[in-house]
């Protein structure tokens, strides 16, 4: 109802639970799929964004997906959220691929930037939008700066020219794709 008022197209939900990977998977399907009903009179979609344990397994989110098979449905794939704890990450370029079939939205998160180049120095961003649009995704791509290098509106304003120097080299890279 919130997100009604608000004019909302989506509520971002969290997909974790208790369990083995199995049983988290369909627990969280089960969920989704409930909250997608409730949802589709008001044409709210209800997307999950990889944000730690299971969720951050693309392979694990991409089958959660599959199983809830819902139009309203989705994903946020997240550039900076694949730690599946414990020390371990899974890897954000295959991540990220195996969100976008059902990405609603993106979240390009960074984190620490060359100050040379104004590059992200921990993700290849060139490699992570042509994943976003070689999807055919053409929505929203939120900014979050979760770095200390830089003051954070700063961070946020050399993620959003960093996505911006991307974007306007692959439209001017000889086909018109952006």
């Amino acid at each position: 109802d919130a997100a009604v008022a608000l004019g909302c197209h989506s509520i971002r939900v969290n997909a974790a639970s208790g369990g083995s990977r199995e049983e988290q998977a369909r627990l969280a399907a089960d969920g989704l799929r409930r909250l997608c009903e409730l949802g589709e009179d008001a044409r709210i979609n209800v997307i999950v964004e990889n944000h730690g344990g299971w969720s951050s397994d693309g392979s694990w989110l991409a089958d959660v997906m599959r199983r809830v098979d819902h139009p309203r449905v989705g994903t946020l794939p997240d550039f900076g959220n694949f730690n599946l704890g414990g020390g371990r990450s899974y890897d954000r370029y295959r991540g990220t691929a195996e969100l976008m079939p059902w990405a609603r939205a993106v979240s390009a998160k960074s984190h620490d930037f060359d100050p040379a180049t104004g590059e992200e120095s921990g993700k290849d961003y060139r490699r992570l939008l042509e994943i976003v649009l070689d999807s055919g995704y053409r929505g929203w791509i939120g900014i979050e700066y979760e770095g200390g290098g830089v003051p954070a509106d700063d961070g946020v304003r050399l993620t959003k020219q960093l996505i911006e120097r991307v974007l306007a080299e692959r439209a001017g890279g000889g086909e018109d794709r952006a």
